[in-house]
């Protein structure tokens, strides 16, 4: 990120922080919660906005998973938590700019698995962004994909992809869950198909309705609505059992191909956050989650909790990596053709 646009954010900071230290003001004389661990400097923490940057489009469930996020931590901390949309590169832009920021708890990031676990199989080892430079604050939920075919296509299940030829496939974007799922199943299946990828799952939906492509993988909490509408068709799921959403669509895993693969999402900070900042900001998703807002918002997008600890994530990412590279490997699949 460029000393510019660091700059930006910091002022952009710094005068949403003067609204919020006068709200927090009222909070405070009318009991709300504004508490929180001291900063370096002994100030109170948080001193003003706490913003969550989410590397995916407006819209789509990465985005809306950090505004439901951000409405319960509001509440809990007692300052604003705007969300900002920077997309691009499955995120790596927005995670970058935000492990550039201070360590101090006001700058947050929205992470997909994704970019931790597949896309470093699809760019190069400078272009992949580490873990490593983050602190993992909490697991939030599971995504499943879901394979959906176009109505014009007139595909109903594999067989008819397998029996086809000239298949354009739309992706979420270069080093996806998305691509690396279809790029493993056509391996396995041996479908022949051309993949056109996207910036985030909202767009290659749009693309796969319009008939744009002939099929996407897109998360289930995405495209759900336009399933029940008909206006695509779901031939396969990618998760490791049937979901409990689509009980009457089979797994790629039901079909004899080893394809279990699903989005994973955590709350992620600088490196280096002193521990009263990150405990507290760890009882404030914990907060958030416990809300019946946010579990309704979980149920209504067909969400699975998987509400871990940031440790736990970074076990569970870096195992997931050795699993994806190791089927890329198997099957000869290169995820940095598209």
């Amino acid at each position: 990120m460029t000393s510019l646009t660091r700059r930006t954010r910091r002022t952009r900071r710094a005068l949403l922080g003067a609204t919020a230290a006068g709200a927090a003001l009222t909070l405070a004389a009318c009991g709300g919660n504004v508490a929180g661990g001291a900063d370096a400097a002994g100030a109170e923490f948080p001193t003003g906005p706490v913003t969550i940057t989410v590397g995916q489009a407006a819209g789509g469930s990465t985005d809306l998973i950090a505004r439901a996020v951000a409405e319960g931590m509001a509440e809990d901390l007692g300052v604003s938590v705007p969300v900002i949309n920077r997309a691009g590169a499955n995120g790596a832009l927005a995670t970058e700019e935000v492990a550039a920021e201070p360590a101090d708890g006001h700058e947050l990031v929205l992470l997909n698995a994704s970019l931790i676990t597949i896309t470093p199989l699809a760019v190069s080892d400078d272009e992949a962004v580490d873990l490593s430079n983050l602190d993992v604050l909490k697991g939030l939920s599971q995504d499943d994909y879901v394979l959906l075919a176009s109505v014009e296509s007139g595909f109903e299940d594999l067989t008819d992809l397998q029996d086809a030829s000239d298949i354009t496939y739309g992706t979420t974007g270069v080093g996806t869950g998305s691509q690396l799922a279809q790029a493993a199943l056509f391996a396995q299946a041996e479908i022949d198909g051309t993949a056109v990828p996207f910036d985030s799952g909202s767009p290659a939906l749009t693309a796969v309705v319009g008939d744009q492509v002939q099929v996407a993988t897109v998360q289930l909490g995405e495209a759900k609505p336009q399933i029940d509408a008909g206006k695509v068709v779901p031939l396969l799921a990618f998760s490791a059992e049937r979901n409990q959403f689509l009980p009457d669509v089979p797994t790629a895993v039901e079909e004899g191909y080893d394809v279990p693969v699903s989005q994973y999402r955590a709350v992620a900070a600088p490196k280096g956050l002193p521990e009263d900042v990150k405990a507290r900001l760890v009882e404030s998703i914990d907060a958030a989650m416990a809300s019946e807002t946010y579990t309704a918002f979980n149920e209504n997008n067909l969400l699975t909790p998987h509400e871990i600890s940031g440790e736990e994530v970074t076990t569970e990412w870096t195992e997931l990596a050795e699993k994806y590279r190791a089927l890329t490997d198997e099957y000869d699949i290169s995820l940095a053709e598209g």
